[in-house]
């Protein structure tokens, strides 16, 4: 007897995931369609709820701040596969030759060069309290400088201290010269010979600082009020526009900018107090005020 209908063919249009089993299985015919699937969440088993989010299988992210990005192997001494059993003589010579290579990459002039580097570029993060985009981006310019061979008969501290103030200028993040002198131990102007060589030879050039940027971190340490703030902010806004900050040092613009604010409001506080909390001196503050005052009228 031929048969008058066709059978159906199922789509597997349906698929659900079992992640007991670890397979992927069509809802309709059932037909497994992947086994051994990898979870990437979080471990749900024996943890409190302010550990859930944090026990993930994926492992630390890559990052370009660690000697070896994030990617380190691990080579058992012992040469045995994962079921106990010895291994051949031919898997025993090349886990022996592997163990040697991995070792020689771990203790390779590089990588003890990108070590002691990030070393202290996690030191200074922390004193400086930089972003992660920022120290991700100070470790790129150094790998760069690297590999093109810039570092031999240089020092890696200064080219590194180099490699952050370019990419505090790059991603406009306001750190002056003295802060990562200070944070580094490095002479201010071994970086910015440091800073010069590097734009020139990476061809990797910044624009200037916006003095508003450092509005805050004055005001904040001299405490002014909201009022004083706002009106500092609105000079330096009309000094850029009319390029009288142009070529001046951003920090000692924006001192100039709060001084100038505070005596509109009729504020306590002194020029003096000014000066200390900005790092620049009254003098060139006082001739930064002088500039300023034009813009008043």
């Amino acid at each position: 007897m031929v048969q008058s209908k066709k059978q159906k063919i199922c789509d597997h249009s349906l698929l659900i995931t079992d992640f007991i089993t670890g397979e992927i299985s069509c809802s309709k015919c059932g037909i497994v369609q992947s086994e051994k699937v990898i979870s990437f969440g979080p471990e749900n088993f024996g943890l409190q709820n302010d550990d859930y989010q944090g026990a993930v299988r994926t492992g630390q992210k890559i990052s370009l701040k660690m000697a070896d990005m994030g990617l380190s192997t691990l080579i058992e001494s012992k040469d045995r596969d994962s079921s106990g059993k010895s291994l051949s003589i031919d898997n025993k010579r090349a886990f022996h030759r592997l163990r040697m290579w991995d070792r020689n990459s771990r203790f390779s002039l590089q990588n003890q060069s990108y070590t002691n580097a990030f070393t202290l570029l996690d030191a200074i993060r922390s004193k400086l309290a930089l972003p992660d985009h920022v120290v991700e981006k100070t470790a790129y310019l150094f790998r760069k400088a690297y590999q093109k061979k810039l570092l031999p008969g240089r020092s890696n501290h200064v080219i590194l201290c180099a490699s952050l103030y370019l990419a505090c200028r790059i991603t406009e993040t306001p750190r002056t010269l003295s802060d990562i002198a200070q944070a580094g131990g490095v002479k201010k102007k071994t970086i910015q010979r440091g800073y010069r060589f590097l734009s020139r030879e990476l061809d990797t050039y910044a624009k200037s600082y916006n003095p508003c940027e450092f509005v805050s971190r004055i005001s904040n340490e001299v405490k002014i009020s909201e009022r004083s703030k706002i009106y500092a902010r609105e000079i330096l806004e009309i000094g850029v526009e009319k390029g009288i900050t142009e070529g001046k040092h951003p920090m000692a613009m924006a001192a100039a900018a709060v001084y100038l604010a505070v005596q509109k409001n009729n504020e306590n506080i002194t020029q003096a107090k000014i000066s200390l909390a900005a790092g620049i001196s009254a003098v060139t503050i006082r001739n930064r005020v002088k500039e300023l005052m034009v813009l008043e009228n």
